[in-house]
């Protein structure tokens, strides 16, 4: 082995460990630059506040960003006060995203990992503000449905698809590009046979938010009509009378209204 060729292979093995130093301070992303799963292009300011108040975030809310860029998200998620962390693959756009947390004065509120996106723990978030592509969408969202009944998912431009359509779409003006918002809010687990407390049964077939089934009465199965979820909340009308109330584990009640406003409750009795 000669002197250059082991200079060379000392260079090469160096390479690695090189590439891999923190950023430098100088370091701008580009819009368009090439990421593992799409390119980076960052959201227009409006359409994340716009974003951010559909989901309504609180102080109250964990908001994670899956691909989360140069983390503007993130921080305005912790401006509002909420915990809020972005997963990201480029380590440099995680470096940078921790100076601007830092610069920012919400690096108490607002962290980052380098990491997979489809391999990230999502399973405590309440919100989820996204800007992927229809293909990560689909493929992420049996994990958004197994997230606690209200988490709210909003999404950059692109819907999740698959039979799960948004409860509210909003459009921010001017529009150039990049400029609606689709909200979804994660619903409870209804399907099953429930009896209510007069012991008539409420059958109900669940496709994402929406309920098809039947309203049995005196022996009559009759059909609900306009059947929804939103969350925990749950609404139908059976015979012009309007269903409102809460499901919470094996139980829901609320209120009936119809030519008289009544109580009603339910237990799950099969599934």
């Amino acid at each position: 082995m000669n002197i250059g060729y082991r200079a060379l292979l000392c260079l090469s093995l160096a390479a690695p460990a090189a590439f891999a130093q923190t950023p430098p301070e100088t370091y701008t992303p580009v819009a368009g630059q090439p990421g593992k799963d799409v390119v980076w292009i960052p959201t227009p300011d409006a359409t994340l506040e716009k974003m951010l108040d559909m989901a309504q975030v609180t102080p109250r809310d964990f908001v994670i960003d899956l691909g989360s860029g140069d983390g503007r998200m993130v921080i305005a998620s912790a401006k509002r006060g909420a915990r809020a962390h972005g997963v990201e693959y480029n380590p440099d756009l995680v470096a940078l995203s921790r100076r601007a947390a830092a610069a920012a004065g919400v690096a108490d509120k607002a962290t980052f990992s380098q990491g997979d996106m489809f391999e990230a723990d999502i399973s405590q978030a309440t919100v989820l503000p996204l800007f992927l592509l229809p293909s990560h969408l689909s493929t992420l969202a049996p994990k958004f449905l197994r997230l606690k009944a209200g988490a709210r998912i909003v999404s950059n431009t692109y819907e999740i698809g698959g039979g799960w359509e948004p409860d509210a779409s909003v459009r921010t003006e001017p529009c150039a590009s990049w400029c609606i918002a689709h909200l979804y809010v994660v619903p409870v687990q209804a399907t099953g046979a429930w009896r209510l407390a007069d012991g008539t049964w409420l059958t109900l077939e669940q496709s994402y938010q929406k309920l098809y089934g039947t309203y049995q009465i005196d022996n009559v199965a009759v059909s609900i009509e306009n059947g929804r979820l939103r969350g925990e909340e749950i609404s139908f009308t059976v015979n012009s009378v309007a269903y409102t109330g809460r499901i919470s584990g094996n139980t829901m009640a609320g209120v009936a209204k119809g030519r008289v406003t009544r109580h009603w409750s339910a237990t799950l009795a099969r599934d």
